[in-house]
């Protein structure tokens, strides 16, 4: 498999050996515009770049400077300019430009820099902050580069992607630290990855998440997932009136409203890493002695359905569940027969009863976080085409299910496997549909998946667990690991 950032590095040490450093810019002998302090509020970093590896063009971008006055004009005061020119078609110019016309505004310099030369054309061109990727850089490299950055006076944003990198970062343990939400080897977005290695930052800092924010929701979803500030890209680029509602997100009320849901799903995740075990989910709880047991067995999270159904769930028996040590979930269905969000759901959540809305109805993409935050969307796949709807929601995770005319949920029915397949392509599986006892150890070897939802089948009746079935059911899931 093509690793494309190994290709842009040795790409960007071709060029460095043919034009230098500068990549063939005028860069003055000396810093001619002021320091600003880079990640000042709103700590939302907006970036001028024209193209990337993943999209390929992006927008036209004529004038940097001219781009850097309309972000600061919808309210940004930091700028990330992208110089590197093979694969993102930016240079040293576009900064030196930046920052000559907005002395004012705080601008980072984002490339794949390689060694001090680079810190310090950086410093000269302008740059008030530098991207330091600590994958591309030796623990020593990332030291000494970090070292001059502050020496002078500069800022350093330290990127990380995994464990390895943190090893780096710690040593020196820099205050500015950014997780990218990009592999960049593959330049796939996942929106949960930053979450599963953020507690491994274990010094004081800030923390920005990198890549995949779009709208008001992934703001807020990053600030209540424990980072200080957002670095935005292809979607300002699209469209800069996009960054009020980015500012709001992470400044906003939309910010208070979780109450930890995704970080916990990140830790839970963390926790199985080595394994092959998947996230379990057990849903339509309708009593405390189900719940209590499925958590005995090893359940990390309970469904409670908020619907027209036999497993319709009752506020009275989820306050006396709340002590559980497990994650609850409200299953809600939005649809032209039911236009609004249930009031038990609201009440749930304002009274801390569950812990986030799992819509399982034909809500549409911009209107999930306007009924409930936080929340996941879940999808009823029949066909290619339903599979391709995965990648338009904004959720972090997407659950498919199984389609049915006639109900939402708890059908009993399996997904063709080869649908399946096509939604693992879209993202880290999460996967519900006629999963039981019977076939959970299949699944999970063919699928791997990061989560499983099961309901209907471990059922004696509807509503109630047999436990019997629960207990057969994680044995399961525990001999899908042993080879």
């Amino acid at each position: 498999m093509t690793n494309i950032r190994d290709e842009i590095i040795a790409a960007r040490r071709a060029m460095i050996a043919v034009r230098g450093y500068t990549g063939g810019c005028v860069v003055p002998d000396r810093r001619m515009v002021p320091l600003v302090p880079f990640g000042s509020d709103p700590f939302v970093v907006c970036e001028i770049k024209r193209r990337s590896p993943s999209r390929g063009d992006l927008a036209p971008v004529h004038d940097a400077a001219a781009v850097a006055g309309t972000y600061a004009r919808y309210g940004a005061r930091s700028i990330s300019v992208l110089t590197e020119s093979e694969h993102f078609d930016g240079s040293l110019d576009d900064l030196i430009a930046v920052k000559s016309a907005h002395p004012n505004l705080s601008v980072l310099r984002k490339d794949f820099l390689l060694d001090e030369q680079d810190i310090e054309v950086s410093y000269r061109a302008g740059a008030d902050a530098v991207l330091l990727i600590a994958s591309c850089l030796t623990a020593d490299q990332l030291a000494t580069m970090h070292a001059r950055a502050t020496g002078l006076g500069m800022r350093a944003l330290v990127e990380l992607h995994d464990e390895a990198d943190v090893e780096k970062a710690r040593v020196i343990a820099p205050e500015l630290v950014g997780i990218n939400s990009r592999d960049l080897t593959t330049f796939r977005i996942d929106l949960l990855g930053p979450l599963v290695l953020r507690p491994s930052i274990d010094w004081p800092c800030e923390v920005v998440f990198e890549s995949g924010i779009f709208t008001e929701e992934h703001a807020a979803y990053a600030k209540t997932s424990g980072f200080d500030g957002v670095l935005v890209g292809e979607a300002v680029v699209a469209a800069p009136e996009r960054i009020p509602a980015i500012i709001a997100g992470l400044t906003g009320t939309g910010a208070t409203r979780d109450r930890g849901f995704w970080p916990r799903i990140g830790e839970i995740r963390r926790r199985y890493l080595a394994s092959t075990r998947p996230i379990i989910k057990i849903c339509g709880i309708t009593h405390r002695d189900d719940a209590e047991y499925a958590c005995e067995l090893g359940a990390d999270a309970l469904g409670f359905v908020f619907a027209r159904s036999p497993r319709k769930a009752d506020l009275a028996v989820l306050r006396t569940i709340r002590d559980l040590p497990v994650l609850r979930i409200g299953v809600t269905v939005i649809d032209a027969e039911h236009p609004e969000l249930d009031p038990d759901v609201g009440t749930a959540l304002s009274e801390g009863l569950i812990d986030a809305v799992q819509f399982h109805g034909d809500e549409a993409a911009d209107e999930c976080f306007s009924f409930a935050f936080p929340y996941y969307k879940a999808v009823r796949i029949r066909s290619d085409s339903d599979v391709v709807t995965i990648g338009t929601y904004r959720s972090p995770r997407v659950l498919v299910d199984a389609y049915d005319p006639s109900r939402h949920g708890g059908t009993g029915k399996e997904i063709d496997p080869g649908l399946v397949s096509l939604a693992a392509e879209q993202q880290p599986l999460w996967l519900a549909g006629g999963i039981g006892p019977h076939n959970v150890r299949r699944i999970i070897r063919d699928f791997s998946p990061e989560l499983i939802d099961a309901s209907s089948s471990l059922e004696e009746t509807p509503g109630r667990k047999s436990r019997e079935a629960l207990a057969v059911f994680f044995k399961e899931v525990e001999n899908a690991g042993i080879v």
